[in-house]
């Protein structure tokens, strides 16, 4: 379809505002993948609140200079070569890793280009590394119960300490009132 500059511009600054609310972007490749099996990837990125945009590279390099996103040390322009799709992801950077990378391991297919956290590039090992950690909400109770657990042998300690003081304390006024 042939779209107008106007047109163009248009989907450029959608996309630039998308790309500014996004603090976690992924870059794929999907060559391989038919209609169907995008439509499923799309769905399974939708449920977890993840946007999977397919964009023509020019108009994804003008939406991320718009950003500020591209040039510096990100170096996402280099990666918009060929059928390239964005993965727009909010603050949790685990949840479309993961469902990327399941998706990838079921279809062989899309292949992760570059992935962008919180303003770092970060390589497609490391986001699968990503992949493997546990969601977020798992990780912040792992993270209580590791501070948890010494706060509590802590106070299993002055419990102990205390009743070895209320033990010794019955001790004393029992000898006292045998003497």
């Amino acid at each position: 379809m042939i779209r107008t500059k106007a047109q163009k511009q248009e989907i450029v600054t959608a996309l630039a505002a998308k790309l500014k609310r996004s603090p976690t972007l992924y870059v794929t490749d999907f060559t391989g993948l038919n209609v169907a099996r995008i439509t499923d990837l799309r769905r399974r990125l939708r449920a977890a609140g993840v946007e999977y945009v397919v964009v023509k590279n020019t108009l994804a390099l003008r939406a991320l200079s718009e950003a500020q996103l591209a040039g510096g040390e990100s170096g996402l322009e280099r990666h918009l070569d060929g059928p390239t799709a964005l993965v727009l992801a909010g603050v949790d950077a685990v949840a479309p890793a993961k469902i990327l990378a399941e998706f990838a391991k079921e279809f062989e297919k899309p292949k992760i280009k570059v992935g962008l956290v919180q303003g770092q590039a970060i390589g497609p090992e490391q986001v699968t590394r990503l992949a493997t950690l546990p969601a977020r909400d798992v990780l912040l109770a792992q993270l209580g119960g590791a501070l948890q657990a010494p706060l509590a042998g802590f106070a299993g300690a002055l419990n102990g300490l205390f009743m070895t003081m209320v033990g010794a304390l019955e001790a004393l006024k029992h000898q006292k009132a045998g003497e």
